[in-house]
């Protein structure tokens, strides 16, 4: 088969929060039979990985409501309307750990889940950190603290962090920026 493409037929919003919108969508498959989708539509995200002088990383602690537990993370956070992601990267870093970086560099996007959800999360390297003053938004609680950046990957070894976007991102940090 030449032509994976499924093609759009029709569609509708099923749910439309704050954050989510769930889509079911018939499209025309490669075999011309008709199917359904059923997606969440994200508005992307950025993760950062910051990393102190000496080889830190700063992480942060957090209760996720849906597993009913706290996780360790880096910082991220979802693209604003029109925002660059830079712009939300360096936004998202002062906000939840109270650092700005002088240097920041792009590694990669990872699309987190690709057969429900069109979420595409942005990571960024982030450098030459200087403290400021947190800004965190309403609602939101964590802890952050930094750990060598061996001591985060161990932490991934040993099942302790497995949040998907912090492991891609410290396990980025241990192959390519050696």
């Amino acid at each position: 088969m030449s032509d994976l493409k499924e093609t759009f037929i029709s569609g509708e919003d099923v749910y439309r929060g704050w954050l989510l919108h769930l889509r079911r969508d018939v499209v025309r498959l490669p075999d011309g039979r008709e199917g359904v989708r059923e997606y969440i539509r994200h508005p992307g995200a950025v993760m950062i990985v910051p990393l102190l002088e000496g080889g830190r990383v700063l992480l942060e602690r957090q209760f996720r409501y849906p597993h009913q537990r706290e996780f360790i993370e880096l910082p991220a956070g979802k693209l604003e309307p029109g925002e660059p992601p830079l712009e939300t990267a360096k936004r998202e870093l002062l906000e939840e750990t109270g650092y700005v970086a002088a240097e920041w560099r792009r590694l990669c996007v990872l699309h987190t889940a690709i057969a429900y959800t069109n979420e595409a999360i942005e990571l960024w390297l982030a450098r030459g950190l200087a403290k400021r003053e947190r800004k965190l938004d309403a609602g939101e609680f964590l802890e952050v603290f930094d750990l060598p950046l061996q001591d985060a990957i161990r932490k991934v070894r040993e099942g302790e962090i497995t949040d998907a976007k912090t492991v891609a991102g410290l396990l980025w940090m241990a192959s390519f920026e050696k």
